[in-house]
């Protein structure tokens, strides 16, 4: 048996999230019905499951087959077979023992806003209209904060008996014209962390809450703590960082 790891991106604006589901169409179903046709049954691993209406553009994915394969050629059949939405970049032979998501040293995410009075028609599939005034250096504050090792909890969507600490390694608020763009990269992410978080940093920007809150609403622990969570249709998986033999 040989490891195989294939790199895409996907606009996942007309999928139910990454995980194959019955009877409704996901990235992974997608996917995993492409290779089918090459391979024969292929069984997926993913460095990220990304919910529904949310993007990658580094998106990793490990498989194992008897067979060898020629990578580039799969890689030119499977974007000849998958809907326009998905894209294989690279397709290559990794050592034996890969995993997308066991493997990962690090994963980061983005976050776009549109910050402006007027929606933009053709960014709204990408971005989250935010019609507010924003203090970005109020969020800037609120970003370098979370850095660290911390439980966050008062972030994500609980899971029983799965805990919920993280080791954030890098965030950050950018603005660039009318797109104000949030980045973070940790060791691994809780469902709805990365959402949650800018949600919060958006009500910080608008001052309605304080970056100072920061240290107490994650020692709170709560959910009730944070605000909510933004829109799916602004996270992008962006990149998953490896060890330098399986990059």
């Amino acid at each position: 048996m040989s490891t195989y790891r294939l790199d895409l991106a996907y606009d996942g604006t007309g999928f139910h999230g990454w995980a194959k589901q019955p009877a409704v169409r996901t990235i992974q179903g997608e996917l995993e019905s492409a290779l089918r046709r090459r391979l024969g049954d292929v069984e997926t691993v993913v460095a990220g499951r990304t919910d529904a209406g949310v993007h990658a553009r580094g998106q990793v994915v490990s498989f194992t087959a008897e067979k060898d394969i020629q990578t580039e050629r799969l890689a030119q059949s499977l974007n000849k077979t998958l809907a326009p939405e998905i894209v294989v970049w690279a397709c290559r032979k990794v050592p034996e023992g890969f995993s997308a998501r066991f493997s990962a040293l690090h994963r980061s995410y983005r976050y776009r806003l549109l910050s402006r009075p007027e929606p933009d028609p053709f960014l709204f599939r990408t971005t989250w209209h935010v019609p507010y005034e924003l203090d970005l250096e109020a969020m800037r504050r609120a970003a370098g904060r979370i850095v660290g090792e911390h439980d966050f909890a008062s972030f994500c969507r609980r899971a029983e008996g799965r805990s919920t600490v993280r080791r954030v390694l890098d965030s950050e608020w950018v603005r660039d014209g009318d797109i104000v763009e949030f980045r973070i990269t940790a060791t691994s992410f809780c469902q709805r962390m990365v959402r949650s978080l800018v949600a919060v940093g958006v009500e910080i920007g608008r001052g309605r809450i304080s970056a100072d809150e920061i240290p107490a609403i994650i020692a709170a622990r709560d959910r009730a703590a944070a605000k909510g969570a933004s829109p799916p249709q602004g996270l992008i998986l962006w990149e998953v960082g490896y060890p330098a033999d399986c990059s």
